[in-house]
Order: C-alpha cells, then sequence, then structure tokens
C-alpha cells in the first residue's frame, strides 16, 4: 500500500500518440462505479436471482462492493494491478456463494495480468481483462452460451479488444446484449441449472452483475451513454 493517489486518469499520453493511460486512480473510480452501481440495482438483482437461483445475489453482491468501496477509501494501492488485486480479495471475502470466488478471480487475475505497472494502456487493460475472464471459465467450467456471467464479459473484452482499448463504451453496449440474450437460454451452469428448461425465459443475473461491472468501467473512462445500470431494460425474463 502507497497511500491515497490522487492523479487523475491520463486520457492521452505516449508522447502525445492519443493513447489513452490508465492509472491506479482510475482503477480505484472504476471499483467505486461499481459499488454506486450495484446499489442502484440491488433490488433488480436479486428479482432476476430469485426466478432462477437462491435470491441472495443483489444483496452479496452490494455487500462485496461495499466492503471494497471502504478498502479503497482508507488507502489506494499505487498500481492499476494492485487495486484489481485488493478489490478481489475483497470480495472473496465478503461475497457468499459462487459469487464471491467467480468475481474475485476475475479482479485477481486480470490485476495480476496487469503486473506492477503505474500506469497501463487500454489494449493493456484488454489483454489483462480476457486472463481474468478466462480464470474465470476455468473455475467454473463455463462458456458462453451456458447462461452465466461469462455471456456478457466475453462479448465486452471482444469488443474492447476490437478497439485496442479504447472503446469503453462498445464494452459496455456489448455486455448488455450479451446479458440480454440470456433470456432465451438454458442455463447449463450454477444453479440455475437445476431448473433445466424452466430456466428458459429469465435473464440471467451473473450477466447482469457483469454487465454493470463493464458499465462502470465505462462511466470510469467517461464514456458517453450514461451511469451503470441506466441503459438496461426492465426486462426480468419473461417470467
Amino acid at each position: 500500500m502507497s497511500g491515497k493517489v490522487t492523479n487523475e486518469t491520463g486520457e492521452s499520453g505516449g508522447g502525445g500518440t492519443g493513447v489513452r493511460e490508465l492509472d491506479a486512480a482510475f482503477f480505484a473510480r472504476w471499483m467505486t462505479a461499481s459499488a454506486d452501481a450495484v446499489a442502484r440495482e440491488e433490488s433488480r438483482l436479486t428479482e432476476l436471482d430469485s426466478a432462477i437461483g437462491d435470491a441472495d445475489h443483489g444483496g452479496n453482491m452490494r455487500r462485496g462492493f461495499e466492503a471494497v468501496r471502504g478498502e479503497l477509501a482508507e488507502d489506494v494501492p499505487a498500481t492499476p494491478g494492485a487495486v484489481l488485486m485488493t478489490a478481489g480479495r475483497k470480495l472473496v471475502s465478503t461475497v457468499g456463494g459462487a459469487s464471491g470466488p467467480l468475481y474475485g478471480t476475475l479482479l485477481r487475475r486480470t490485476g495480476k495480468a496487469l503486473g506492477g505497472a503505474e500506469r497501463v494502456s487500454g489494449a493493456e487493460l484488454a489483454d489483462a481483462l480476457r486472463a481474468g475472464i478466462d480464470a474465470v471459465a476455468q473455475l467454473g467450467g463455463a462458456a458462453t452460451g451456458d447462461k452465466t456471467m461469462l455471456d456478457a464479459l466475453l462479448p465486452a473484452a471482444e469488443a474492447l479488444a476490437d478497439s485496442g482499448g479504447e472503446d469503453f463504451g462498445a464494452a459496455r453496449d456489448a455486455a448488455e446484449r450479451g446479458a440480454e440474450e440470456t433470456v432465451p437460454l438454458q442455463a447449463r451452469k450454477g444453479r440455475a441449472s437445476y431448473l433445466g428448461e424452466r430456466s428458459i425465459g429469465h435473464r440471467d443475473p451473473g450477466a447482469t452483475s457483469a454487465a454493470l461491472l463493464v458499465a462502470a468501467l465505462a462511466e470510469a473512462g467517461g464514456a458517453e451513454g450514461g451511469t451503470a445500470g441506466s441503459q438496461e431494460s426492465d426486462s426480468g425474463g419473461g417470467e
């Protein structure tokens, strides 16, 4: 830990090349925006989880990200990677069920992939995020179309990579589409898979919270399109 970081996001750098540079303060803002989004959408996440899960996703995620917010309010680590690893560890220790390990793995492995650099490019973030998503897939044994958080994260990572790590708004939109497209899917992983065909017609709560995380990234990066969570439809999955 190095004390509070007060510098702002570098919107350009690299000797005037226009390449986005992201520092620890940016990543702390991302995590704080995530906490705000999850708090706003807690009831909706719980409602979605009530249909095909344990009805605890909203509360668990709010508790975890509030703990992350509190940790970063006390002390922001010096590097982007350390911010995400701190947040991931906090989620593992405070979020119950499968969400804690999955989101904790996502952030810790993304942070680890970023290494110890004080600033990273958007392209480096895109690569690191993909490493984090791959770790989640390995942990949960899930793939695209299984009606999980990966259905939002994978298209977001692809959109971010396709833009060279510059277009956070495209990543947000891709994540939101991916979450919405879980509605007609039959769950093949997690508690929802116990429902078999009855899981069809419900939007996956994990994909929805993952889309909130990506939307918070876009919000922290100043992408146009509103605050995290405000872009989502009211679809509860056709109950």
